[in-house]
């Protein structure tokens, strides 16, 4: 047989198995396979295949392809606690599907809500008979690129034999979901380890092999079914005894969750002149409605030719997919994002496929690829998906832009008047791209929704947006001065006098605090009475410092090393290190940069750095642990830093300490490298409560410390801020967490060394008076929050800060501390 390729089922992120934090597919107890982190809704046939098995709940689906290999594609980790919740099976077992066709619609929130995770593992079950031969790298892939291929083996000559005694045994299963992935991994992995057939088979069905956990799930085994174990060979009672009490005692798994109870819905009064909708970016916007009403394009149903219409076709594809490429490779965050899920889009064959089928019956190319795209995008807005529906905008965008171009016309666009709110009647992502946005002060559009692509650019550009303002949004005319106010959820189209004058004073004051702020930016941070504090930013790349520096960041407080060892599969060297801190140093332009250590592990694993399962990985190897149990990783990062030009310029702080040793250890190393010359100053990151405590012994060694408030706060509470389930209750204000940095700050002045605050508690404008009243010297903040944060610590008295701080040491809980920090803001 042929190596088989398979094509990626999902859009999202690939990853080797090793990183899913479930140890059945982590140590392909299942088989080897690939892990997808998907973004779309819709889960779609990675090859021609038969369905096996649709589970129950419709999380998982089993599939055999033609030439063998049996899969199985298990949707989220845990989901199937979710019993059925938001997924929704779009074929049956028995049934043929092809390449590419769709097999399961999920509500992507709810898993993210209710589920381990959302990472999607795509297993060979029967690795005896096929083995992986190669695997998509880590990244970004999209539905139908290649990413797994297939080689047979050689038939295996050791099976157990099916020859000697026999033992059987009916059980009922106790397990609340039945046989699903993990049970029947955990089946295969016992009755593998006897010389015996073993097989499961429910009452009055036929056996499935107990080594096969594809087998194992097409039984449909459900709670309380009753099973017959049955084993022939050598070791059968053993086998039959094996496979029964794991099943009756050990596996362990919680009830399924009952459906969380949806809040009731707000009857708020809309007031006059008003018009409701979807906030899908917050804002306070006035100005002049325009209007944009967009046509769709008339193409020709008849062509000019089978091969003109051929050639023009390809060359429109090649142009746009060339441009979008290239606009995707100097673009960022999402709009980066939206251009490399079209450009994916455009390369997908099945559509690609239908027009040029459609063109050799002899229509026009414009026409076939509308006649291709449409009822694709149709099918996902009528399906009664919400979030698939706002996929489809996807698809009549590009669907547009391609007739445009092989009808070799140009969008006309809008000519926006200073501070307009567009209204219109949808609106597609390469629109508001093409938008003047300099001119552009707020979005208000008839239909779409929150979570569309162009919801997304809105807010990443801070664009007001509203939608589903439903039909009399298209009563209001061209012209007409509007109030949208994003954030409360309503477009005021004829605002009353004293409606509009509050809105005017909302935007000024908001305005001016802007200007103000930038204005002052590049001053030294000073409070009201004139004690010096350092505002630095934190920084992930050369592009982040560069805008620290234009907002007025006085350094770098926290560069964070860890983006440029992860998503690939060996560690970076110490050239490519080098150039990377010193592309930091140089947009900078002479500001001091503290650089952290490797902080990884935990929630941020490395392929290259081996970290066996663990329990709790926050608990585990992480920060410091890890690179002190990699030796090569800590000394090349230490070298890189040393090579940084001018000498000095970077400072290093070590993350995730508990004790001094850690400390010492990474000094010697640093003395050795540097030949005992401490002309780089060597500080900690203080994110445990052990640290917090013994900061004054930690402050005997480090020539700086820095507090790490999210890590420190989820420690502190025993709250893990990855849990949804407790993550909202996370609040750095809380009087335990404040506590900690006083006795840090405490600990720091002992030794004479300054205590300064990188976490996103420095960002808070109600927490920074609070962190100065308790001695904090130094901030480092996100860097857009820079102007922001230096104006607020200029009206800080240190005196009233202090006594501020007092108080909230004495509230009960973080909602207090909150009160009475608003309180002191007024």
């Amino acid at each position: 047989m042929a190596p088989l390729s398979l094509f990626a089922p999902l859009d999202g992120w690939a990853g080797p198995l090793d990183e899913v934090p479930d140890a059945v597919f982590a140590e392909r107890m299942l088989g080897d396979g690939v892990a997808i982190d998907p973004i779309g809704d819709t889960l779609v046939a990675p090859c021609d295949a038969c369905v096996i098995t649709v589970q129950p709940t419709a999380h998982a689906i089993t599939l055999r392809a033609p030439q063998g290999p049996e899969l199985l594609i298990h949707i989220g980790l845990d989901t199937v606690n979710l019993g059925g919740r938001g997924f929704t099976p779009l074929v049956a077992a028995g049934e043929h599907v092809t390449r590419g066709q769709p097999l399961i619609r999920f509500d992507l929130d709810l898993i993210v809500r209710e589920a381990r995770a959302a990472v999607t593992p795509i297993v060979v079950t029967n690795g005896e008979r096929f083995a992986v031969d190669t695997h998509v790298a880590p990244g970004t892939v999209a539905v139908g690129d290649a990413f797994m291929t297939l080689t047979p083996r050689a038939a295996s000559a050791a099976q157990a034999t099916s020859d000697g005694p026999s033992a059987t045994r009916t059980i009922a299963v106790p397990l609340p979901h039945g046989l699903h992935a993990r049970p029947a991994a955990r089946i295969a992995e016992v009755a593998r380890g006897f010389d015996a057939v073993v097989t499961l088979a429910k009452q009055g069905g036929a056996p499935a092999s107990a080594t096969s956990p594809v087998g194992l799930l097409s039984l449909i085994v459900a709670h309380n079914d009753a099973v017959t174990i049955t084993a022939t060979g050598a070791q059968a009672e053993a086998a039959v005894a094996a496979v029964a009490d794991l099943i009756l005692h050990g596996i362990t798994e919680e009830p399924a969750a009952p459906p969380r109870q949806a809040a009731p819905p707000r009857h708020t009064e809309v007031p006059a002149g008003a018009i409701a909708g979807v906030t899908a970016a917050p804002g306070l916007a006035i100005g002049p409605v325009a209007r944009w009403d967009v046509q769709d394009l008339d193409v020709p149903s008849d062509g000019c030719g089978i091969a003109a219409e051929e050639a023009a076709f390809a060359h429109a594809c090649t142009a746009l997919s060339g441009e979008l490429i290239a606009r995707s490779a100097t673009a960022s965050g999402p709009m980066r994002a939206i251009l490399d899920a079209h450009a994916a889009m455009l390369s997908d064959e099945a559509l690609l496929g239908t027009a040029r089928a459609m063109i050799a019956d002899g229509r026009s190319a414009a026409f076939a690829w509308r006649a291709a795209i449409r009822p694709q995008a149709d099918a996902l807005r009528s399906g009664g998906d919400p979030r698939l529906a706002e996929r489809a905008d996807d698809m009549r965008d590009l669907e547009r832009q391609l007739i445009a171009r092989l009808m070799g016309v140009e969008d006309a666009g809008v000519a926006l008047p200073q501070g307009a709110i567009l209204v219109a009647d949808d609106l597609l992502p390469s629109q508001f791209m093409a938008l003047d946005l300099d001119r552009l002060a707020g979005l208000a559009v008839v239909r779409g929704g929150p979570t569309s692509h162009v919801a997304i650019l809105a807010a990443a550009r801070g664009v007001p947006m509203l939608v589903a303002l439903g039909d009399a949004l298209r009563d209001v005319g061209a012209g007409t001065r509007v109030i949208l106010d994003a954030g409360a959820g309503l477009l005021h189209a004829t605002p009353s006098a004293e409606t509009l004058a509050d809105a005017e004073a909302r935007v000024v004051a908001a305005a001016a605090r802007r200007v103000a702020a930038m204005a002052r930016a590049d001053e030294e941070c000073r409070t009201a009475d004139g004690t010096r504090i350092e505002l630095f930013a934190n920084c992930g790349s050369p592009a982040d410092a560069a805008v620290a520096v234009r907002n007025g960041a006085e350094g770098c407080g926290l560069l964070r090393t860890e983006l440029l060892f992860l998503d690939r599969d060996t560690a970076p060297d110490i050239a490519e290190q080098t150039a990377d801190y010193q592309a930091v140093v140089d947009a900078l332009d002479g500001r001091p940069l503290i650089v952290r250590l490797l902080d990884i592990g935990g929630d941020k694993p490395a392929p290259y750095l081996p970290i066996d399962g663990e329990e709790n990985p926050a608990l585990g190897l992480r920060g410091v642990r890890v690179v002190l149990a990699h030796p090569h990783i800590l000394e090349d990062q230490l070298k890189a830093i040393l090579a940084v030009r001018p000498r000095g310029r970077c400072r290093i702080m070590v993350p995730m300490v508990a004790g001094v040793d850690e400390l010492l250890r990474v000094r010697d190393v640093l003395d050795r490298l540097s030949g005992g010359v401490r002309d780089i100053e060597l500080g900690v990151m203080v994110e445990t409560p052990a640290a917090a405590i013994g900061a004054d012994l930690l402050a005997a060694e480090a020539d700086f410390l820095s507090i790490g408030t999210n890590d420190l706060t989820q420690y502190t509470l025993a709250m893990d801020r990855g849990n949804a389930a407790v993550a909202g209750a996370l609040d750095g204000l809380h009087p335990a967490v404040l506590r900690l940095i006083g006795e840090t700050v405490r600990g720091g002045a002992l030794r004479h060394r300054w205590t300064g605050v990188c976490g996103s508690l420095a960002s808070d404008p109600l927490a920074v008076p609070i962190l100065l009243g308790l001695g904090v010297t130094e901030l480092s903040v996100a860097p857009a929050a820079v102007p922001e944060i230096k104006a607020l610590v200029r009206d800080v008295d240190l005196a009233a800060a202090r006594d501020h701080a007092r108080a909230a040491l004495a509230c009960p809980d973080a909602a207090a501390v909150r009160r009475l920090a608003r309180e002191f803001a007024r």
